[in-house]
């Protein structure tokens, strides 16, 4: 492990909390598949920004993590508009061949968390999504989730984003896919402020829900770690949050922290500053136990607010 990440596990939870928790925590599982979550500052320089990546994939591979997960805008952050689109590719493009070849040579699941797609109209309209890609350990891409929320706002240190002037929206969510740390939802950054989604995620199955990220500093010192933490207790999944640090250019910074928390909402994995790994170890079966002895889902009144719907497409 770089000297730049540190290490929680479920277990250090026990010396800070009560009885009940403490026996959730001891339960002895089976199998409990080993995560590697990312931390990195991404530039315009995407052979700079591959070779982090790779080593840190590399790296994990070398702790037997089964999966890796990499923050939103890994390939690449741009200084303008302008330069984003220039770089952007296709899913068949050098970029995510370079990380299908990876994740086979290492062999272990990546995923991929905000790849800059070049969307379906590129020719007439140069337009991207951001698109979130999960590649298996033999290299196929498994799923792509396009993200549904874009970030326009302006903050109030005078920062203005508009993440809709070159980003199309997602048009669906995509259902919770298999892997080997569990089933996952995926979703992308700004989607972590809609408790709508990681519902409806967790209605259909997900049992860990990851949100790559690019946080800026304003945001991620108010809400960031309150805001996946809040994810994972009212769906009682394990929430896996890489991210985006540091200075990225003269205009943009990111939080950092990346981080994943248990059903409970207990961090058990949080980067330092800089690049580096922390890494968790899911224990389904405690995910189960505290569904069952905190039974919410059993307890919603839909009759009152009705359900949270997973719809298609038209």
């Amino acid at each position: 492990m770089t000297g730049s990440a540190w290490l929680l596990v479920g277990r250090v939870s026990r010396v800070i909390v009560g009885p009940w928790v403490r026996s959730l925590s001891a339960m002895a599982g089976a199998h409990k598949p080993l995560i590697a979550v990312c931390q990195m500052t991404s530039t315009s320089d995407k052979e700079k920004n591959f070779a982090t990546c790779s080593r840190l994939i590399r790296e994990a591979a070398g702790r037997r993590a089964c999966m890796v997960f990499l923050p939103e805008a890994f390939d690449y952050i741009g200084g303008s508009i302008e330069e984003t689109l220039s770089l952007a590719e296709s899913l068949h493009g050098d970029t995510i061949q370079r990380y299908t070849q990876l994740a086979r040579e290492c062999g272990l699941w990546l995923s991929l968390g905000g790849f800059h797609e070049k969307g379906p109209n590129w020719d007439t309209d140069q337009r991207i999504s951001n698109s979130h890609v999960v590649v298996d350990n033999t290299g196929h891409i498994v799923s792509v989730y396009r993200k549904a929320h874009l970030f326009d706002v302006d903050l109030q240190n005078g920062v203005s984003l508009r993440e809709s002037s070159s980003t199309l929206p997602g048009a669906e969510l995509i259902r919770p896919i298999t892997s080997p740390a569990g089933k996952i939802g995926l979703g992308v950054c700004y989607d972590l402020r809609f408790p709508e989604f990681s519902l409806a995620l967790a209605q259909q199955g997900a049992e860990l829900l990851t949100y790559p990220s690019a946080f800026t500093l304003t945001t991620g010192l108010a809400h960031w770690e309150v805001l996946l933490r809040a994810r994972a207790i009212e769906t009682q999944c394990y929430v896996v949050a890489a991210a985006q640090t540091d200075r990225h250019n003269e205009k943009r910074t990111s939080y950092g922290h990346a981080m994943v928390v248990d059903p409970w909402g207990l961090v058990i994995g949080q980067c330092q500053e800089g690049t580096g790994i922390c890494y968790a170890e899911i224990d389904i079966p405690y995910m189960e136990r505290v569904r069952r002895d905190m039974p919410v889902w059993r307890h919603r009144r839909t009759d009152l607010y009705g359900k949270i719907s997973f719809n298609k497409p038209d």
